[in-house]
């Protein structure tokens, strides 16, 4: 089990090296990377997204095939307004049903060699996710709302990705520059505990 979380300052390096090459990148990562952290997906899972599959009225999404203990099963997951906020920017390709058009696996290759660029140590993309299930539950979600995002079946599964404490509620990425937030958005859908 791992419980490695990216810190604000690890995140900005990263975003802000992403920002400099964007112009000589074909995968758009700081959309990605901010995607993953808002959403709780893994980079399979935000390459096989489609749009047909996206409940904008209801800040849902279908993933297909999502990844659970025994097998994998078409799940339905909410979104924050940062992760909707994101999906809305894409672009629409022509012929393209996926909104987030990459590979996989060119996703996680480039996060781990900026990360060993920028002397970030021991930090997977597979983290993000690990960082949403925590971020939720500091702003005083309960389970069901945090599995409503993650797509956890069961809080045994769930608990693996997060660190409950006593604590005030809090919100790390309050302020935070890079936190997109779609203008029309003012409340988040996930329900307020």
């Amino acid at each position: 089990e791992r419980n490695r979380r990216p810190t604000i300052e690890e995140l900005n390096t990263i975003l802000s090296h992403y920002q400099s090459v964007s112009s000589r990148m074909q995968l758009p990562m700081v959309d990605i990377i901010l995607f993953a952290l808002f959403s709780a997906r893994r980079q399979d899972e935000i390459t096989r997204m489609q749009w047909k599959d996206l409940d904008k009225r209801t800040s849902t999404i279908l993933i297909r095939k999502m990844k659970h203990p025994r097998k994998k099963t078409d799940t339905t997951v909410l979104l924050t307004p940062e992760a909707l906020a994101l999906i809305m920017k894409q672009p629409h390709v022509n012929g393209e049903q996926r909104i987030f058009p990459y590979v996989a696996k060119s996703i996680s290759t480039s996060f781990t060699r900026a990360c060993q660029k920028l002397g970030i140590e021991d930090l997977h993309f597979h983290d993000l996710r690990h960082e949403t299930a925590s971020w939720l539950f500091e702003m005083g979600s309960n389970i069901n709302q945090v599995s409503n995002v993650t797509g956890h079946s069961s809080w045994t599964s769930l608990k693996r990705y997060t660190h409950i404490h006593n604590f005030d509620k809090y919100d790390k990425y309050s302020n935070w520059k890079w936190r997109p937030v779609e203008e029309s958005m003012t409340d988040s859908p996930v329900d307020k505990p």
